[in-house]
């Protein structure tokens, strides 16, 4: 990874309420499975971004991520099984439960792993929207992708920001990896990345001048003579979450 990781004691939490994160969700899980559906045989089959990770492989890590948010029972198993295995392991939690959600779907033909994404994603974000307030509010640590960037989060950021980021974010491998287009909007991809460039300015808080193009692009600046970054905003999410070369404040990591 070619990130940095900002140094901070805070507790992170979501920036969106509740029903625009529910709202975002519907959309993000829609769009994921309309790709998903768009995908020839052949396509299955080719490398990510990902290293270890085909197509298909990161659509069942998808697929078992929804999964996960669409009820209690299932989070609680996927939660318990990935600690096991990390502590067994010594890898970071994270590693273990998305190589638990491969797994898990590895036996799906294509078009009922299809079918079981479109199926699961509006109980995702349904089961998200329902967790309660006393929940939210608990923290949790967070190891970063490396397992050595620990970082306080509330489980609301996870439920209302990092469970969006996460399926967007592998969208835009799955579209670079087969070539097919990424949709985007500004009223939702727009926010997704508005709020990553929030999340991004307050993890730095550097003065900055920020130019992003494309239809989730915009621009935002923040105190005087920063440093101007022009760039795809997708591509510059995907540099902040780790994909790709980044220089100065764009290497700035942000959980995605």
């Amino acid at each position: 990874m070619s990130t940095t990781h900002a140094s901070t004691t805070e507790t992170f939490r979501s920036r969106v309420d509740r029903e625009a994160a529910t709202a975002l969700a519907e959309t993000e899980y829609q769009r994921f499975a309309d790709l998903l559906e768009s995908l020839e045989p052949d396509h299955w089959t080719l490398p990510t971004n990902c290293p270890g990770w085909t197509v298909r492989e990161m659509a069942g890590h998808c697929l078992g991520m929804a999964q996960m948010a669409a009820t209690v029972r299932e989070m609680i198993r996927q939660q318990l099984a990935s600690n096991r295995a990390a502590k067994k392991s010594g890898k970071p939690l994270i590693d273990e439960l998305t190589d638990l959600q491969v797994r898990k779907n590895a036996g799906l033909t294509r078009e009922e792993l299809v079918a079981a994404y479109r199926r699961v994603g509006p109980k995702a974000a349904a089961g998200r929207r329902r967790t309660p307030g006393f929940v939210r509010s608990r923290t949790m640590t967070d190891t970063g992708p490396d397992g050595n960037a620990q970082e306080l989060w509330e489980v609301g950021y996870v439920v209302d920001t990092i469970l969006t980021r996460d399926p967007w974010m592998h969208r835009a491998d799955i579209s670079e990896a087969t070539g097919r287009p990424m949709t985007l909007s500004a009223d939702h991809d727009g926010v997704i990345v508005d709020d990553a460039v929030a999340d991004w300015a307050h993890r730095h808080g550097q003065p900055f001048e920020l130019t992003l193009t494309g239809p989730a692009g915009g621009r935002w600046s923040s105190g005087a003579d920063g440093e101007k970054i022009t760039a795809d905003a997708v591509d510059f999410c995907r540099g902040l979450s780790g994909r790709g070369s980044t220089q100065g404040l764009a290497s700035v990591f942000v959980p995605f």
